[in-house]
């Protein structure tokens, strides 16, 4: 289990985008700890995932994004992160290649390092996918696909854990599964974890903090204030 530093934090100030004249986030303020599960929920066209693209840097944007912990400070931060789907779901390559394009230098095709195996099979087992890294990336469950997505995301572990929606088609067991893994993965590592969903069953029983997303921010707090807010149920009812 990772030491809890007590400092180390994730602050998101001031992310606005826009694509013409077209205002897709204002002054979006997200201040996060390490060891936190932070969950942004909002309707289809709130700006969710715009905002996981500017914090990746994908999308041009106006504010800052910092990361503090106890030796330096400052805005270099390594960031992984989990798409709602993968383009190599079609891919014959086996679990191994997959992970090791995604993670090495070395081209897929070299011949299979033991060492390389060893640690990425050691890795794998932490999500419960040890036993998948032979098996071909095409024949996988949509769950065990998730689970070798937080593998590869996690490999070395970030400072920051992004999540777009990447259980969208999971049934319930599966989802279970990887609310768990996450609660796991801060818990043992330490990460800041910002995680895109309309779960609001397993958000309101994992979520340290929710935000709800409408271009801006207009609530924020722990899972019950903001399920029970007069602007989450103006927009989805009671839960």
């Amino acid at each position: 289990m990772a030491e809890k530093c007590g400092y180390c934090c994730t602050k998101i100030r001031n992310i606005n985008v826009s694509f013409g004249k077209k205002e897709v986030l204002k002054n979006v303020n997200i201040h996060i700890h390490c060891g936190k599960l932070t969950v942004i929920i909002g309707e289809n066209g709130a700006g969710k995932s715009t905002l996981i693209k500017a914090i990746l840097g994908e999308v041009k944007h106006g504010g800052v994004i910092l990361f503090r912990d106890k030796e330096n400070s400052g805005d270099k931060i390594k960031i992984g992160y989990v798409p709602q789907r993968l383009d190599i779901e079609n891919s014959p390559a086996t679990v191994y290649d997959v992970v090791t394009s995604y993670t090495s230098n070395s081209p897929v095709f070299a011949i299979k390092s033991k060492n390389k195996y060893e640690e990425i099979k050691k890795h794998l087992k932490e999500f419960g996918a040890d036993k998948l890294i032979d098996s071909k990336i095409n024949s996988l469950s949509g769950g065990q696909l998730q689970r070798v997505m937080l593998a590869i995301a996690t490999m070395p572990y970030p400072d920051l854990l992004l999540l777009d929606e990447p259980i969208s088609g999971i049934d319930r067991n599966g989802k279970e599964q990887f609310y768990k893994t996450i609660a796991e993965l801060k818990e043992n590592h330490d990460l800041a974890i910002i995680l895109v969903s309309h779960d609001f069953e397993y958000v309101k029983k994992y979520a340290d903090k929710v935000i709800l997303l409408d271009k801006t921010i207009i609530a924020k707090g722990k899972p019950e204030e903001v399920l029970k807010s007069k602007e989450f149920i103006e927009r989805f009812g009671e839960v």
